[in-house]
């Protein structure tokens, strides 16, 4: 960060993205307040199935479940990265828009 002050922003700005680009899919995803995105799935099996598929598809996201997350609401979270372009911004919202459950 010291090298690269613009880094953290951007990684941000990326996160305010792809929480748009998800939204706007219809996807319920929680505003960032930092680099990370969560997207809420319908149950804890579904967000299992549906972090396994975004996988098989080669898009690695996490996936909270109870009692890992404390309001009981099962999610995917994806990290955003400064040096994500905006294709591959798209790629994974049309990854995660076609295996959600």
């Amino acid at each position: 960060l010291r090298r690269e002050p613009g880094r953290a922003a951007r990684a941000a700005e990326v996160a305010r993205d792809l929480h748009a680009r998800l939204t706007a899919a219809g996807l319920e995803a929680v505003r960032p307040d930092a680099a990370v995105v969560s997207v809420r799935a319908p149950s804890p099996e579904q967000a299992v199935r549906w972090a396994a598929d975004c996988r098989t598809a080669g898009l690695s996201v996490g996936c909270f479940r109870p009692p890992s997350v404390p309001d009981g609401i099962s999610r995917l979270r994806l990290t955003a990265r400064a040096d994500l372009s905006g294709a591959e911004i798209e790629r994974a919202v049309r990854v995660i828009g076609e295996t959600r459950p």
